[in-house]
């Protein structure tokens, strides 16, 4: 089985390719999407719906894994900014015909820690252990989507 976890960004989506045979879980691709600060808002959701579908294509995932969008009083901004950027990601999907599924930040978090509101570097050293990685070779928004993409591995594993 394939998942791609995406975590979604105007400016940095990240995403991780996972392969499991049931139990053992292991990377099969993992970066970053980036886009250039001087495209347009369009050009840049172009950008990541582009690339999410070569992603796709390049390797058939059986699920694609999310995070929900959230938003915070104080910056609703965010939140709208990083929906539309989910919505290229959605979007892509479908077209795919790719089933994608949402988890809630704190759903992922205590997936992989136990705890759900885990730190970064505690999410950060239970996705290297999960993931058997000898080093940490991912920026913050590639974990993000690693981590997502392990939390549905373990909904799929607990049935």
């Amino acid at each position: 089985m394939i998942i791609l976890g995406v975590d979604p960004g105007l400016q940095i989506t990240g995403y991780g390719v996972l392969k499991s045979d049931g139990f053992k879980i292991g990377v099969v691709e993992a970066g970053i999407i980036k886009t250039s600060l001087k495209e347009s808002f369009e050009n840049k959701l172009n950008e990541i719906f582009s690339e999410i579908g070569k992603i796709i294509k390049q390797y058939k995932p059986d699920y694609i894994a999310i995070e929900e969008l959230y938003s915070h009083y104080a910056h609703p901004k965010t939140a709208i900014i990083m929906g539309h950027a989910r919505g290229a990601v959605f979007l892509q999907a479908s077209l795919c015909r790719t089933p994608i599924i949402s988890y809630a930040s704190t759903r992922i978090k205590k997936s992989l820690t136990g705890n759900g509101r885990a730190s970064k570097s505690q999410m950060r050293k239970m996705i290297k252990s999960t993931l058997s990685l000898k080093d940490e070779l991912f920026s913050p928004d590639t974990a993000d989507a690693l981590a997502a993409a392990i939390c549905h591995h373990n909904a799929l594993l607990s049935g």
